[in-house]
Order: structure tokens, then C-alpha cells, then sequence
């Protein structure tokens, strides 16, 4: 990726049970570019690892940017770097915000977070609460240790906008019919957090009637895919060149193997950084990114994931 920021790790600080934060920060003379509520940027890690994380801190603030980094025991170990190695004054790269998960201006808003997922919710509800947009916050965690950025959320917004849910107090529950009734007239819904609570949320919001076009999701990991697909083939347009893709093989990595480089960030199909356009053959589109609309379009795939529903695609690079 082109256009790499280098920032400095200015504050470092635990947030939560198995959360930390950082505390990002220009080089002398330099500044950040500005970004909307729900953005997030791309994190490189010193060992050249690349993952995503959501800007949390204050919107408009242009000198310093706000992490919250959940340790996942089970990931690929972009965020145990973070946690045992980063330090105060390392010098990071990150990109430029993108924001895949914006608030629509002006209109109510029911925010839902579960566990890490409060990093982008936090930057939307401070949002709402200096616009004066009617919001509520419902944050679900496994334990009362859990909940991050406490003193934060008890001093920027009103007790009746923050609702808690905890996993381990059964009275705290969420009870989703109950919030849906109670929401804002035309209100939009935005949920981020596991897959299996943005299920559940969205599925009970489907099942009370809301439109999709008021549903708003953000992913932190794709679910996992059983099938491997079945072996197809690539031409690259232009140069007439054949890239055989084998099943359980990503496209990215026989391009790669093909000596064609493809920018990879995320490698689960929610960045949409891979994303190439598509001249003949239908994909078999296994992303998070783009929208069933685009999906529909059959004009460009997430090579990193998506694999091919006819023997050959043609691609342009």
C-alpha cells in the first residue's frame, strides 16, 4: 500500500480486561487526516503484519488518533503483537481512515456494541451526543472487567443513553423486542461486535420489520467458510496470461505464486483493499465488503477470499 503515515506510540494504557489502548500520535510538524465516526485505519505491525482497527477517540481531532485492541488467543497474532510488544515511542505506519460503517446524518440512532466492538460505537455515540441527536447505547460484555472506556462514556453521555448488558448478571440481559419497540421513529440501527451477537441483533431487528437500508454493520472477522471451492482458472486481461487457482488455494495467493501481487490488508474479505475489477465470469463472492447490490454487479471480487462460479474469470490489474 502506497501512502503510508508514520505515527508515534504516545500513550499506552489498559483499558479493559484483555483490552488495550493506544494513543497514536504525528511525527513533529505533521498532523493526521480528519475522519467521520465508524472509520478505521490499517495497522502495520512491526513484523510488516496488517490488520484493521476503529478509530475510537474524539472526531475532529486531528493530533492523535485512538485505538482499542482486543488480545485474541485465537487470531493470527496481529493483536498478541500489540499487546506484548508495542510500547510508548515506538514509531508505527498506518493508512489514511476509510469508513465502511458511517452514521447517516441527522437521523436517531439505536448503537449496539458487544465486547470490543465499542470502538467504533463510541466515536458514533460522542457524535450524536455533541449533535443532539436523539441515540441510545446498548454495550453487552461477558463481565463488568470487560466494559472499556467506563469513565469516558459516564462522563460524555447522560445514564439514560447508555444501557449496560452483562453475560454473567441474567437481570442485565438484553432484551432486544423490549429496545426495538422502544427505539426512535425511524431510527437507524448500527451493531459491531462478534458475529454471533450481529446475528442476533440484526436478526431480531429483521424479524420486527426494520428495513435493511436502517441496518448498519460493522465486521471485525468474516465467519469461516466450510466449502473450499472448486479449482478455476484466471486470465489477467491484457497480457492473455493463465493463473490456475486450485481449491482451498485463495486467488490472491496463486496470483501471488504467478508473481502477479495483489495489495492484501485484511485477507478476509472486509477491507475491500484487494478488491479487482472483473471483465467476463461470474465470482463466487465470499466477502463482507461489498453489498449484495455489488455483489449482483458481478463487475469486481475480493480475490483474497472470493473464488469463481464458471471455469475462468477475467481480471484486470
Amino acid at each position: 500500500m502506497n501512502g503510508w503515515i508514520s505515527v508515534r506510540v504516545a500513550e499506552r494504557r489498559e483499558e479493559a480486561e484483555g483490552i488495550v489502548g493506544l494513543v497514536l500520535a504525528p511525527l513533529p510538524g505533521a498532523s493526521l487526516p480528519p475522519y467521520e465516526p465508524g472509520a478505521h485505519i490499517d495497522l502495520k505491525m512491526p513484523n510488516g503484519m496488517i490488520r484493521q482497527y476503529s478509530l475510537c477517540g474524539q472526531v475532529g481531532d486531528t493530533m492523535v488518533y485512538e485505538l482499542g485492541i482486543l488480545l485474541e488467543t485465537a487470531g493470527r497474532g496481529g493483536s498478541r503483537q500489540v499487546h506484548e510488544e508495542v510500547k510508548v515511542g515506538d514509531v508505527l505506519e498506518i493508512s489514511a481512515p476509510r469508513n465502511l460503517f458511517a452514521l447517516v446524518p441527522g437521523e436517531p440512532a439505536l448503537l449496539f456494541a458487544g465486547g470490543i466492538g465499542i470502538t467504533p460505537i463510541i466515536a458514533m455515540a460522542d457524535h450524536l451526543a455533541r449533535s443532539g441527536t436523539p441515540y441510545a447505547l446498548h454495550y453487552c460484555a461477558r463481565t463488568h472487567a470487560r466494559i472499556a472506556f467506563r469513565e469516558r462514556i459516564a462522563h460524555s453521555h447522560a445514564p439514560h443513553h447508555v444501557h449496560y448488558h452483562f453475560d454473567d448478571v441474567p437481570q442485565t440481559r438484553l432484551d432486544m423486542a423490549r429496545v426495538l419497540a422502544e427505539a426512535e421513529p425511524q431510527a437507524h440501527l448500527y451493531a459491531c461486535g462478534p458475529a454471533g451477537f450481529m446475528d442476533f441483533v440484526i436478526g431480531a431487528a429483521r424479524a420486527a420489520g426494520w428495513p435493511e437500508a436502517r441496518l448498519h454493520v460493522e465486521h471485525f472477522s468474516a465467519p469461516e467458510v466450510q466449502d473450499p471451492g472448486d479449482a478455476f482458472e484466471i486470465e489477467i486481461a491484457g497480457t492473455g496470461q493463465i493463473v490456475p487457482v486450485a481449491s482451498g488455494q485463495s486467488a490472491a495467493t496463486a496470483l501471488a505464486e504467478a508473481g502477479i501481487e495483489v495489495p492484501l490488508s485484511c485477507e478476509q474479505g472486509i477491507c475491500g483493499t484487494c478488491l479487482t475489477t472483473v471483465l467476463a465470469g461470474v465470482p463466487d463472492h465470499r466477502d463482507m465488503y461489498l453489498s449484495a447490490a455489488e455483489q449482483a454487479a458481478n463487475d469486481c471480487f475480493t480475490p483474497c477470499c472470493s473464488r469463481a462460479r464458471t471455469p475462468r474469470l477475467v481480471i484486470e490489474i
